[in-house]
């Protein structure tokens, strides 16, 4: 039977079914041919989950195990340049230490933006009874020393941090274990058998790629049933076996050679000295173990006719059988086809009157988010479902509006204390803020120098505007201030980046942005849509007041574009969300609108799922 499938998936689910066919039918044992891993994984997966009883004789790397996996992470958070994420990936999976400690303390780093756990200790907030823990065994992991004290070290490490039990309970862990000399008995003869002879010294990197190569090296063969109603194997240990059905899948071009491609860098000549089989004698046995499988009373032939979009075509055996018309057509899909019930997924219509009574904060953005999709307000504002940030990102366009907002900070602090600075002075006092920033931020000079870069044509241009805006008569009052307005039942709060006193009194709010002034512009167009500015001036209290955008361009000079009649708006802007606020308290549900550009980028799609709505 010849089943050619479109994809890997649909590769999987027919030899799935094939041996599911044949179970069904009464024979049994079933081989399974393994000649891809990943496709053999998947088709187990779907057997296991019908409750079919499998042996695989061929096993699968020890690197691949979860005991490995747990050992290598353990051995990656102990180096010395071991990232936050690296180190909080161990410590979940270290028994050791309680859950809502880790959990309190991965909470505290992201939110400082610490990316490399050798930072932690320096910041107070981390400075935790566990950074204390994690520095001990960091600390002993560091300085080099020969294998057979690195392996007593490892053991002891792994047993200070509670690791040790259950990789010696696990089947795979015991294996793990014994491939790497672990065990302390298997360690004191490695340690007698190194002292008769030469003892280099390893450091901590020499030591995790010998563990590696260790691992990579090493097969688990997993014990099962004697009674499997299928057997993993290779195609050329079919020979000999006694089986009712052979299913073998993976026939394409890519993963069954006619002539397969001989391993190592060696030349015809050299393998012949060295005594190795040349490529004919490989495609020899390759055709003497598919005449084996062709020799079998049932045999399912798969393979795929697609991959990662690109067309994949059959192997040279199956072309053979194409061509000489045995069989003469493909076999019929052996899946059964289930008729399921008709479930919709509406829209999420939640209700947040409940959430109101915590007395929420309402910045800026969170009410952004209630006018753009109500539904994306419940979830990241009411219900707090913020995403963790990621620490090992790259520098980005925030990472510079954040060290931009800093500088400017810093250099208006300073320029209050100053007595009429030249244009030179200020040049200095702000390239003097601009380092203080990023060293504050704690950005990476290296990763820093591509806004570097921008920095002196940024710079020149909000100077020159500076003086044009001073000669004006304004003068810079507070920035990076946090104010707060008690609205009812909620708490409106924001950071406002600048605020200056024009010389009758009046306040200027202001906002840097970073932007394309061209967004700047549409934003100060759409009157109402734009609520940043109109929340910020509801954070004063005085009636007469302006606010304005201040476009810091990269390539164009700085611009101010002041936002018109703002105090009306700021007016509006308040009774709006008494408004809302009131019809969220009562019955007025919060769906989600699944329109706009607000979709295209959003934290609560997967949970509103609108890829999945049926209307």
């Amino acid at each position: 039977q010849l089943h050619p499938a479109q994809d890997a998936e649909d590769e999987a689910q027919r030899a799935a079914a094939c041996v599911l066919a044949h179970l069904a039918s009464g024979r049994k044992p079933v081989a399974l041919i393994a000649q891809d891993r990943l496709l053999t994984r998947r088709i187990g997966s779907m057997l296991a989950g019908r409750g079919v009883l499998m042996r695989d004789e061929t096993g699968w790397i020890l690197s691949t195990a979860r005991a490995a996996a747990t050992l290598m992470g353990f051995l990656h958070a102990m180096h010395f340049n071991a990232s936050t994420d690296v180190v909080l990936d161990w410590l979940k999976n270290a028994p050791a230490f309680a859950t809502p400690d880790v959990t309190a303390l991965e909470v505290s780093v992201r939110k400082l933006g610490i990316r490399f756990w050798r930072d932690v200790l320096s910041v107070g907030e981390g400075a935790t009874s566990i950074c204390v823990a994690v520095k001990t065994l960091r600390d002993a992991m560091q300085s080099a020393r020969p294998l057979a004290d690195w392996l007593r070290d490892v053991r002891l490490s792994l047993q200070a941090s509670g690791q040790w039990q259950p990789l010696s309970d696990d089947t795979a862990g015991q294996a793990v274990l014994c491939a790497l000399h672990l065990e302390e008995s298997m360690a004191t003869a490695l340690t007698n058998a190194v002292n008769s002879g030469r003892n280099p010294r390893m450091d901590a990197q020499a030591h995790i790629n010998w563990v590696s190569h260790a691992l990579e090296s090493g097969s688990f063969f997993p014990a099962h049933s004697a009674n499997a109603q299928v057997v993993v194997l290779p195609l050329s240990q079919l020979l000999g076996r006694s089986v009712a059905a052979v299913v073998l899948p993976g026939c394409d071009e890519t993963r069954l050679s006619v002539s397969p491609e001989p391993p190592g860098h060696w030349t015809p000549n050299q393998r012949a000295l060295l005594g190795l089989p040349s490529r004919a004698d490989m495609a020899a046995a390759q055709r003497a173990a598919w005449e084996v499988a062709l020799g079998q009373k049932h045999l399912d032939v798969l393979w795929r006719q697609s991959e990662a979009g690109e067309g994949l075509m059959p192997c040279g055996f199956v072309q053979e059988l194409l061509l000489a018309a045995k069989p003469a057509a493909a076999a019929t899909d052996p899946r059964v086809a289930r008729r399921l019930p008709a479930l919709p997924t509406l829209r999420p219509q939640p209700s947040g009157a409940a959430l109101l009574k915590l007395r929420p904060t309402l910045s800026a953005t969170a009410y952004e988010d209630l006018r753009r999709c109500p539904y994306r307000f419940f979830a990241l504002r009411l219900l707090k479902l913020q995403d963790a940030g990621e620490l090992e990102n790259d520098l980005g366009k925030r990472d510079f509006g954040n060290w931009l907002h800093a500088t400017l900070y810093l250099f208006h602090e300073a320029l209050k204390q100053a007595t009429a600075p030249d244009l030179w002075a200020q040049t200095a006092m702000i390239n003097r803020a601009s380092e203080q920033a990023r060293e504050d931020l704690g950005l990476d000079a290296s990763e820093f120098l591509p806004f570097a870069a921008v920095w002196p044509r940024t710079r020149d241009g909000y100077l020159t505007w500076l003086a044009a805006h001073q000669a004006g008569g304004a003068q810079y009052s507070e920035g990076e201030v946090w104010k707060t307005l008690e609205l009812g039942n909620i708490t409106l709060s924001g950071k406002l980046d600048r605020v200056d006193v024009m010389p009758d009194g009046t306040h200027v709010v202001m906002d840097y942005k970073t932007e394309a002034p061209e967004k700047t512009k549409q934003r100060i167009k759409s009157l109402q849509e734009d609520t940043q500015l109109a929340f910020y001036a509801a954070l004063l209290p005085d009636d007469t007041l302006a606010a304005a955008y201040i476009s810091l361009g990269e390539k164009q000079p700085t611009q101010k574009f002041a936002q018109e009649a703002v105090v009306g708006l700021r007016d509006d802007l308040i009774s709006g969300i008494k408004s809302d606020m009131m019809q969220i308290a009562g019955v007025a549900t919060l769906p989600a609108l699944g329109e706009g550009v607000a979709c295209a980028f959003c934290a609560a799609r997967g949970l509103c799922r609108k890829d999945f709505w049926t209307t």
